[in-house]
């Protein structure tokens, strides 16, 4: 049970990393048009890889 706290934690850190560098390759414009600000791509990460 630990294990697979622990395992599910790390999956969810490397969602996390993972959009955020998905994210942050979008220029400015792009990340406009989904209506996104440069200094939210953290929160939205994190909001969407331990939700």
């Amino acid at each position: 049970m630990f294990v697979s706290y622990i395992l599910s934690k790390i999956r969810s850190y490397h969602s996390y990393r993972k959009t955020v560098r998905e994210l942050s390759q979008l220029s400015d414009r792009d990340l406009s048009d989904l209506g996104i600000a440069r200094y939210d791509i953290s929160r939205i990460a994190r909001a969407a890889a331990f939700a």
